[in-house]
């Protein structure tokens, strides 16, 4: 493989929100992307938004140019939609997550009834073929959808597929067998999208995830500076409906009032915290953190839950593997369940009597755990390290363009 010629030319890396201070997935995984194309001689740009938060999706940031280390950060103003429009979409959602079929006309209300950012669009309208490649990432925003299909032939979509009624809508048939290649995260990622879609099997590559391996961990540190004691299991990212936050307040109190179990539950990340009154003092949020002290949360918790059945990748459970925490994981996502089995490393439930289970299994034989636990590291170095990556998406990008 020639290293001039694969990385030769710009890329342009379109997330719909981008900055150290994003909470989400998808989002920390272009950003390591992007830093990862950059520190190989890429001429990296990122095209985004001004927005931060993905529930206001208000402008937060300045419209313009600016510099994350070496990877250029172009970002354009969000254009929220009227009211009554975005009443129509709500409308149009529940009807979605009901199951309900939409006419064309309906789903595009739907993709535009919360936001559009028309100067990102009319940049890639002129600016499109300066670029080798255009990378978007996850599918279901309207800078994905819209600006993907200005020049198909240069884009490449990272979609982050669930199993979720919105991948369904016919809107998406278009942009997923139009654009020049497909990347997943994981083979179960692409098994759904060659099920849901007509793919060419040459334009589609499982890449995979990588991730920065801390040098070292401070457990104990941790514990002091936020006054944790005793065992505690964490949860880490978005506190929200979506990834099943409600639920697992719900099943923890239940699991800890029955059981009488001696954890606490640390929280981080965004989103709103109202456990149940009975575990409100056993309930910590402590908020968006730094990196350093996220890595340290992992490796001080117990374990490491993971609710949410809507993953591609689940970074978070990477992330407390690397640490040598044991994951307890909702069944229910095929993802999260699929890296489980392969590893070794982290135990599944499917209802509340086996989440109530798990933790008394914690409880009683943390060495036993810790050991469960210990398959994890490996089964992360071996896999999701982002030289291994890069070097998967360069080969792609080589084939592709």
């Amino acid at each position: 493989m020639s290293g001039e010629l694969v990385r030769g030319g710009r890329l342009g890396l379109v997330p719909p929100r981008y900055g150290h201070d994003v909470v989400g997935g998808a989002e920390t995984v272009l950003r390591e992307m992007a830093h990862a194309f950059a520190a190989r001689g890429w001429e990296v740009e990122v095209l985004t938004t001004c927005a931060r938060d993905h529930f206001t999706w208000d402008n937060s940031y300045p419209e313009g140019e600016s510099r994350d280390g070496e990877v250029l950060v172009r970002r354009f103003r969000t254009e929220i939609s009227p009211e009554a429009m975005r009443a129509e979409r709500a409308r149009l959602e529940a009807a979605v997550l009901a199951g309900t079929p939409l006419s064309n006309r309906e789903e595009q209300i739907w993709m535009n009834g919360l936001l559009r950012v028309p100067d990102l669009f009319h940049h890639l309208m002129d600016h499109a073929i300066d670029y080798r490649a255009l990378v978007f990432m996850p599918y279901l925003f309207w800078t994905t959808f819209a600006c993907s299909q200005v020049a198909p032939e240069r884009s490449i979509l990272v979609p982050c597929l669930h199993d979720e009624p919105y991948a369904r809508l016919r809107m998406f048939k278009p942009m997923f067998e139009g654009v020049r290649a497909v990347w997943f995260l994981t083979e179960p990622e692409a098994e759904l999208a060659n099920h849901l879609f007509r793919l060419d099997p040459a334009r589609q590559t499982v890449i995979g995830s990588g991730l920065p391996v801390p040098t070292a961990y401070d457990p104990d540190g941790f514990r002091e500076r936020h006054g944790i004691e005793g065992r505690f299991l964490l949860y880490a990212g978005r506190r929200e409906g979506g990834k099943s936050w409600d639920e697992l307040l719900a099943w923890f109190a239940s699991a800890i009032k029955k059981h009488d179990l001696p954890f606490q539950l640390v929280t981080m990340g965004v989103g709103e915290v109202h456990p149940p009154s009975e575990v409100a003092d056993r309930v910590l949020d402590l908020g968006f953190l730094p990196d350093s002290e996220r890595d340290d949360a992992f490796a001080a918790a117990d374990a490491y839950l993971q609710p949410s059945r809507l993953e591609s990748f689940s970074r978070t459970i990477m992330e407390a593997w690397l640490a040598g925490t044991l994951v307890i994981a909702n069944e229910g996502g095929e993802v999260v369940r699929w890296h489980c089995e392969r590893s070794g490393a982290g135990l599944t439930y499917r209802d509340e009597p086996e989440f109530a289970q798990c933790l008394s299994f914690l409880s009683s034989e943390p060495e036993t755990a810790r050991q469960i636990a210990a398959r994890g590291r490996e089964y992360v170095l071996g896999n999701y390290t982002w030289p291994e990556v890069i070097d998967r998406v360069e080969k792609s990008l080589e084939e592709l363009t």
